[in-house]
């Protein structure tokens, strides 16, 4: 099971998001991986990753010693040797990307490394199962994630939720994300502000930002 198959949304909602993580395995192939892992992120930066994390933090992760008010002052900066540098345990690490031609060139190039980590991509159904017919491979094994089961009403709307599911580990709550989308419907916040400051806070590294502000613009569009 991956944290990365809770996206919300329906499937043309992830044409600009693909997934890939590495992990090895405990008490197989966990001694010595450090190397290999941060190996593996650094074909991942060749292909044009919009994010990316080693399970402490992500390249757009929160300094320390900050304010909350602070965020909005920053200067975006994408840490992206910091991260791969910041590998320090046998643990999964993300790249995140915003078209398929960056996926299949990144993956190409992990095969040919032959890292033996175990590789796993995520994205829409339809596009995971054409990716490994486009180089030539066969998918080891498939996940699929169910829809959403709310009988009793209680989960937000799709606006937040499409938002708030691109942390796995439910590191952007719902409400932080209500607040998100109430500033951006006030123009008190741009999508691209809003979304960065949302991806800070998935250590992970699997938070698209560039889906964010596309979602954010379309919640502006409708309300014009």
């Amino acid at each position: 099971m991956t944290h990365t198959l809770h996206r919300y949304g329906d499937e043309a909602s992830f044409n600009d998001d693909y997934i890939m993580f590495a992990i090895p395995s405990k008490g197989l192939n966990d001694i010595d991986c450090i190397p290999k892992l941060k190996q593996f992120l650094k074909l991942c930066l060749k292909h044009n990753p919009i994010n990316m994390g080693n399970g402490n933090f992500c390249a757009l992760s929160p300094e320390t010693d900050l304010k909350p008010s602070v965020h909005w002052k920053r200067k975006v900066f994408y840490n992206w040797e910091g991260v791969i540098e910041g590998v320090s345990r046998a643990g999964m690490v993300t790249a995140v990307f915003s078209n398929k031609e960056d996926a299949i060139a990144c993956l190409k190039d992990v095969i040919k490394e032959d890292l033996g980590l175990s590789v796993n991509i995520s994205a829409s159904i339809a596009n995971s199962e054409e990716i490994p017919k486009l180089i030539g491979k066969k998918s080891h094994s498939v996940e699929y994630s169910l829809d959403f089961n709310d009988p009793h009403k209680h989960l937000p709307d799709s606006q937040v939720l499409t938002l708030s599911t691109m942390c796995g580990h439910g590191m952007i709550s719902f409400n932080f994300t209500k607040k998100m989308i109430e500033m951006v419907r006030e123009g008190r916040r741009t999508p691209e502000d809003a979304s960065n400051t949302m991806a800070r806070f998935c250590t992970c590294g699997i938070f698209n930002p560039l889906r964010a502000k596309r979602i954010f613009e379309k919640i502006i569009e409708k309300n014009q």
